[in-house]
């Protein structure tokens, strides 16, 4: 049973939102070739390093050893056009040109064998694999996305507000943030107003970020309630309502302990499933907090007091 009085609420503005990863990459290919093998999926957990896929690098390979050729061609004949500027049957101008053939087919050298490198995909974070964008068998090409990855201990909400309640919530430091899904609640460590507003929806961001909840995940809808300040207001537990289609009601026991369903006309719902009150109920009045049990122990009482009649 609780005693329903006025007490101190937070005025809350709420607005929708998505979960995001403060922290989140994208891997993608650096070469072309076809996909050999698959070494994480959506949902794993990964480390640093960690092998994500291979790629077949032949293509590559064969890359590395025509550079590793011209390579070899180049300094052969660096070191003859230098020996014969030495016996001044070349002039300078010949060994500069050599000098630069040479440096260019280390260069190419070089990133022939970074490229092959490439072949093998690693993650370059702690964290979990978000989405895997690639399966065996596809061809994988220069820039295309691999796998996204975050880190499951930064996540953040971000949210639209528009710019005529900016006013009231410049000032805001404190903010509820609701999973519906998961019927769960947390509150902000920090809120955050981008300095920017879109044109087109006359709208600005939000920025809010979220202590550390395992459950959430990037993507996942979210309320955020923005404390603006406080009021008193008489309110009752969502879970203590009957609703009948548009009408509700509570069980209210009278000083003789009889129950009777007293209908409510109800406002905005306040805080961690609380109702606001605007009128059925008075400051003092006892509502029963389970109103499925009283509604049986009322069925059960009427039914006994008709049998002591007969």
């Amino acid at each position: 049973m609780i005693v329903v009085k006025p007490h101190p609420v937070d005025l809350a503005f709420p607005a929708e939102s998505l979960v995001e990863a403060v922290q989140q990459t994208t891997v993608g290919a650096q070469i072309a070739g076809r996909v050999l093998e698959v070494g994480a999926d959506a949902g794993q957990v990964v480390r640093k390093g960690d092998v994500l896929m291979r790629i077949d690098a032949r293509e590559a390979a064969d890359a590395a050893r025509a550079a590793e050729a011209v390579y070899a061609n180049a300094r052969v004949s660096y070191e003859r056009t230098r020996s014969l500027v030495a016996q001044k049957f070349m002039s300078a101008a010949a060994l500069d040109k050599a000098r630069a053939e040479l440096d260019t087919a280390a260069a190419n050298r070089s990133a022939a064998g970074a490229a092959q490198s490439h072949a093998t995909i690693v993650s370059p974070i702690n964290g979990i694999v978000a989405r895997r964008l690639t399966e065996m068998g596809d061809m994988a090409t220069p820039g295309k996305p691999l796998f996204t990855i975050y880190q499951p201990g930064s996540l953040r909400v971000t949210a639209s507000i528009p710019q005529y309640r900016l006013k009231e919530i410049r000032t805001v430091t404190k903010a509820s943030i609701e999973f519906p899904e998961l019927g769960k609640w947390v509150e902000a460590v920090r809120v955050q107003l981008l300095p920017t507003a879109d044109a087109a929806t006359h709208v600005s961001l939000i920025r809010v970020t979220l202590p550390e909840v395992p459950e959430a995940t990037p993507g996942m809808f979210a309320r955020v309630h923005f404390v603006t300040g406080q009021a008193e207001k008489l309110t009752v537990p969502a879970t203590a309502i009957l609703r009948r289609g548009e009408v509700a009601a509570v069980y209210v026991q009278a000083a003789d302990n009889r129950l009777s369903l007293r209908q409510l006309r109800l406002g905005d719902a306040i805080g961690q499933g609380e109702i606001e009150v605007l009128a059925g109920l008075s400051a003092g009045d006892r509502v029963i907090a389970d109103p499925v049990r009283a509604a049986i122990e009322q069925r059960e009482s009427l039914s006994t007091a008709q049998q002591d009649k007969k």
